[in-house]
């Protein structure tokens, strides 16, 4: 059997160390078929005409995909906090003191940047602005691709963007910007990606799941426990960006793990609070119909690593948690 993965371009996902040529290549004991997507979004319709098993996806999407009847369950989670607000250089800091209102409402008229409707950093914005009263005050875009914010930020056609730590670095480096909120302070604990699968793959192809989820967990150990020696194989494989540049991604937000911990699922279950609010999906799910937590706790065992990394990495991360 073939096993078909989609994925998204992002550094951090243990996509990226386990396709052919990575790292990792061969640890899956299988033929795997890796198909690239934009959005979230773009993966759920994949999963709904039976395109592809298994996936790495932001909750939010999935629990779109859910609630209109696409019959996946997340399997495993993979990073946490995800999301990063950066803005011109200059702009406001978050302050504990203060939080976020203040800090967005200094963007009242103008533009924000964000990936797909109903990508995970679109629903945090989005809930943002509607606690906060804003959402008839501050214009926000959605972009399918996230180098298309990046060059839209650069054109002066955007004042701010909420997205993945990589634009965030991108950002920084190239368009005279910086995170004006660090993701710890967003949405603590947010399931910013996770292993989804087609239930019937599940159903029917328990050992293949099982061999993919020990290579996962096996790939964001290399994460936490080599970041250094991680950033460099990365830039190797995408050739597009250098070591520095994926390492200082990394170091974001520095929390990976497999296992679905009871944080993973606390917060995922607000979001589903907030979509329903916000009018993504129709109705709560329970975690029953979101989650199956099963054949990762029979690969992880008990405990989590999420925030391991940081007393585990002699390099400094770039925010205290």
């Amino acid at each position: 059997m073939i096993l078909r993965i989609g994925h998204l371009s992002t550094f951090y996902h243990t996509a990226i160390l386990l396709m052919p040529g990575g790292p990792l290549n061969g640890s899956l004991g299988v033929e795997a078929e890796w198909r690239l997507f934009g959005t979230g979004p773009a993966i759920v319709d994949a999963f709904s005409r039976a395109e592809i098993d298994l996936a790495y996806i932001g909750l939010p999407p999935a629990i779109v995909g859910m609630d209109r009847g696409v019959d996946i369950c997340c399997v495993a989670g993979g990073h946490m906090e995800g999301t990063v607000f950066s803005g011109l250089k200059g702009s406001l800091r978050f302050s504990q003191k203060e939080g976020l209102e203040p800090l967005l409402e200094q963007f009242s008229g103008q533009r924000l940047g964000v990936p797909g409707k109903g990508s995970i950093h679109d629903v945090i914005l989005s809930d943002c602005l509607d606690r906060f009263s804003l959402r008839d005050r501050i214009e926000v875009v959605n972009f399918p691709w996230a180098d298309s914010i990046l060059e839209a930020f650069i054109r002066g056609e955007l004042s701010g963007t909420f997205g993945t730590p990589a634009l965030a670095v991108g950002l920084r480096r190239f368009a005279r910007a910086d995170v004006v909120c660090p993701p710890d302070r967003l949405w603590p604990d947010n399931p910013s990606y996770g292993i989804v699968v087609s239930r019937s793959f599940m159903r029917e192809h328990a050992d293949l799941l099982t061999r993919f989820l020990e290579a996962h967990e096996s790939a964001t150990a290399f994460l936490r426990k080599d970041p250094q020696r991680a950033a460099q194989a990365i830039s190797d494989c995408v050739k597009v960006v250098d070591e520095s540049f994926v390492l200082e991604t990394l170091l974001m937000s520095p929390k990976y793990c497999g296992r679905i911990t009871p944080a993973y699922i606390s917060s995922t279950m607000k979001f589903v609070e907030a979509m329903v609010r916000l009018g993504y999906i129709k109705k709560v799910l329970n975690p029953n119909e979101i989650f199956d937590i099963g054949p990762m706790d029979q690969v992880h065992g008990p405990g989590d690593h999420y925030r391991n990394m940081i007393n585990m990495c002699r390099i400094q991360p770039l925010f205290r948690l």
